[in-house]
């Protein structure tokens, strides 16, 4: 069973080990838009460092040096899998214990408004990948979400804490199941988060996560909340990225 997947007695086959080079840097931020990408490219001090391979193409990651700090970015890929092999290979190319990840998730209130700052305090674990890191468990613990709430009041960053379900099926996000995980406390559905916590947490990194709050299971009908062309308040808003890049330069002061 999948709850049986954890195996920490045994050696992995293939096991990442860091380049003797690999640049240091004082913390990974990580995005899944496209759009954040291009913008974060073209207008902060960026350089290519690195780059990994999958079978969909090249990942280059980038090193931004932003007020006294140096920092890497990368885009990652949607769904938990992919998205913790990137962590995985990124540790291969960079020297780093802290990752910054933020982009969209879904909404489980109505009451938050659409690109409120979200952070996560728990991760439902309704994926697979997370149970080869940790033992296996309902939730797991986003153990730095004290800190990127500290960050967001400091700031003046309007955000809401709540537990988080992670799902490796957004078409299955079945009415029955969205009853169920909001009357457990969670205010947002994504993909990704409980299986990069349980990477992190199993090899000794350090995660800090936020989201943008976008389509709505809270109505009684699926709810886009954006108009067609829309990025303003959406997970390629790159505003969210100046979130992102002052959270780093906070957890690394």
């Amino acid at each position: 069973m999948i709850t049986d997947s954890l195996d920490n007695k045994s050696k992995a086959i293939i096991c990442p080990q860091r380049k003797e080079n690999a640049p240091e840097v004082d913390a990974c931020i990580m995005t899944f838009s496209h759009a954040i990408e291009e913008f974060v490219v073209n207008h902060y001090d960026c350089k290519r460092i690195a780059s990994f391979w999958f079978a969909t193409g090249e990942t280059p990651v980038y090193r931004i040096r932003y007020k006294n700090r140096t920092f890497a970015f990368y885009k990652t890929y949607v769904g938990a899998p992919a998205c913790v092999g990137t962590v995985e290979d990124t540790q291969v190319e960079i020297n780093t214990k802290k990752y910054i990840l933020f982009g969209g998730a879904g909404c489980l209130n109505k009451e938050i408004a659409r690109g409120k700052v979200m952070v996560p305090t728990e991760a439902y674990r309704d994926e697979g990948t997370s149970y080869h890191y940790a033992p296996a468990a309902d939730y797991i613990r986003m153990k730095n979400a004290d800190t990127v709430a500290a960050f967001m009041k400091e700031n003046g960053i309007p955000h809401v804490m709540g537990k988080t379900w992670t799902t490796d099926a957004f078409y299955r996000e079945t009415v029955n199941n969205f009853e169920k995980h909001k009357a457990d406390g969670c205010i947002s559905v994504e993909m990704e988060s409980a299986a990069v916590q349980a990477v992190c947490d199993f090899r000794g990194l350090e995660l800090y996560a936020f989201f943008t709050s976008g389509d709505l299971l809270d109505a009684p009908e699926w709810d886009a909340r954006r108009k067609e062309g829309q990025v303003k308040g959406t997970q390629h808003d790159t505003g969210h990225f100046d979130i992102a890049i002052e959270l780093a330069r906070y957890v690394t002061e």
